[in-house]
């Protein structure tokens, strides 16, 4: 998987105030992962390892999640392995939270 990280979104404006910004996520799930049933599983398993590290990321920050190929055939623990170790470089010496 490839992560592309925007430690702090721009201001939009007409937005939503009142509430407290939080960090935000995308995928990017292509054809070559595989067929559409292949990229709808490869994208609920990534939307389920994301949620559980959201909290490592600034409240303000974006990140994306583009699948490579691989991800068509991994399972979620091997998804998760990916998505901490992309994290731990992307954040590099920023404190893992549990």
């Amino acid at each position: 998987m490839v992560l592309h990280y925007l430690p702090e979104r721009p201001e939009q404006s007409g937005g939503d105030v009142t509430s407290p910004p939080t960090a935000r996520a995308g995928f990017v799930v292509g054809k070559t992962v595989g067929n559409s049933v292949v990229r709808h599983r490869v994208t609920r398993r990534l939307r389920a390892v994301v949620r559980e590290e959201l909290h490592r990321l600034p409240p303000t920050a974006d990140l994306v999640v583009r699948a490579r190929p691989e991800a068509g055939a991994a399972t979620s623990g091997l998804l998760r392995r990916d998505l901490e170790s992309g994290l731990d470089r992307l954040l590099g010496d920023r404190v893992r939270q549990p």
